[in-house]
C-alpha cells in the first residue's frame, strides 16, 4: 500500500515495527530480521517521514547505549495494518480454498 510521498509500507516494514517494539532497539530488530543497521535504519526513517508523527523514536547515548520505541501512532499503524490484512483474507477465503483444493498433496 502507498502512503503520503510515494512510501509503501507492507508485512516487512510491520514486521520490522514489531521486532522494534519486541527489542527496543533498530539495531536489535535489524539483526533478528537479517538485515543491516543501515537498512532499518531508512526504512524507519521513510515511515517516519511519510507520517504527520513520528511512529519510532530513538535515543542514543548512555550506559547501555541507544534504543527505540513505538510511539502511540506506531502501534495504531501495526493495528490497523493487521485489521486490513485479516479483512482481506476474509474477503478471499473462498478463493484461497479453491486454489488449496488445487494444490499437491504432500508427499
Amino acid at each position: 500500500m502507498r502512503l503520503g510521498h510515494g512510501v509503501r509500507l507492507g508485512p516487512g516494514k510491520i514486521r520490522l515495527l514489531e521486532a522494534i517494539d519486541d527489542t527496543g532497539s533498530i539495531s536489535a530488530a535489524a539483526r533478528s530480521m537479517g538485515m543491516s543497521y543501515r537498512r532499518a535504519w531508512l526504512l524507519v526513517d521513510s515511515i517516519n517521514q511519510a507520517m504527520a508523527e513520528p511512529v519510532v523514536e530513538s535515543h542514543s547515548g548512555g550506559a547501555r547505549g541507544g534504543g527505540a520505541r513505538l510511539t502511540p501512532g506506531g502501534h495504531e499503524i501495526i493495528r490497523l495494518y493487521k485489521a486490513m490484512e485479516e479483512k482481506a483474507l476474509q474477503a478471499v477465503a473462498t478463493e484461497l480454498d479453491a486454489l488449496g483444493a488445487l494444490a499437491r498433496a504432500p508427499d
